[in-house]
């Protein structure tokens, strides 16, 4: 039987290389995909993604091929990322403490969840997130998402995340604890020396954001804790960390890497790898 990958992608633009390294990875081993956006809204590579004349600022160089640049723009111009799942559908939403009956509705919250998410680990083997600017804005912070994460992260099901989308596994937490899933972990992601000083770029957004509104390598830090570690590799080619249930991709040259490894997660039984 074929294995089952949730892909998440951001309504405010995915980075190309990053959605087609590991889809090609999948689709060799006969995978099914199944993506899903925050409101069902068919996500859009960013347009510096398909550009192999871009030169990305931090690195001073293309970071997209010809032939990456090709894939990637005929995977954004087809039909396959239509008609996505719609995370607001599928996971209920936390009601606000101030709610007027907010125990009744808290429990009704907790009931709905639990099946949601229930249904979701059952029917999916590995959970990924593709980077790229569009997550700092709608998946970082998204508590739907977070719940998907701790339900795979509590059946031991892999979980991939790429560049920016690795904020999604340091916000990710239990309410009771507050602590992170990444405490005591080894990941690696957008180091400081990669971050962008100005021009932040997202579909459907008219204006220059300037840097990333966070440092991704300092939440990192601070998520994994003591016990943990932060792995940017500055100077090497790529990034990818594997601490199970965990793969962490740096960037957009560890894209291919990443979906190799999470392969790799699911056949092989890999559960440590670039640490």
């Amino acid at each position: 039987m074929s294995q089952r990958i949730l892909v998440v992608l951001s309504e405010y633009g995915y980075w190309g290389e990053e959605l087609v390294g590991p889809l090609e990875a999948f689709d060799a081993r006969g995978y099914r995909v199944t993506f899903a956006t925050p409101t069902g809204k068919r996500a859009r590579a960013l347009p510096p993604s398909l550009d192999p004349d871009y030169i990305d600022p931090p690195l001073g160089r293309s970071v997209t091929s010809h032939d990456m640049a090709r894939k990637a723009r005929a995977l954004d111009e087809s039909s396959r990322l239509d008609n996505p799942l719609s995370l607001a559908d599928l996971i209920p939403e936390r009601p606000y403490y101030s709610a007027l009956n907010h125990l009744r509705e808290l429990e009704d919250y907790n009931r709905r969840l639990q099946s949601a998410t229930s249904d979701l680990v059952a029917g999916f083997d590995a959970l990924v997130i593709v980077g790229g600017s569009g997550p700092i804005v709608d998946l970082a912070n998204n508590e739907r998402l977070h719940e998907v994460v701790l339900a795979f992260a509590a059946a031991n099901k892999p979980i991939l995340a790429e560049c920016y989308g690795v904020a999604v596994l340091a916000f990710a937490r239990d309410l009771e604890t507050r602590e992170s899933l990444l405490r005591g972990k080894h990941v690696t992601g957008h180091p400081k020396e990669y971050d962008y000083k100005d021009g932040t770029g997202f579909i459907g957004v008219d204006f220059n954001m300037g840097p990333p509104p966070y440092p991704l390598e300092y939440i990192l830090r601070d998520a994994t804790g003591p016990e943990g570690g932060f792995h940017g590799n500055v100077g090497k080619e790529t990034s990818v960390i594997v601490d199970y249930p965990f793969v962490t991709g740096r960037s957009t040259p560890d894209s291919v890497l990443s979906g190799e490894l999470l392969v790799q997660t699911l056949e092989n039984g890999l559960r440590r790898y670039g640490w």
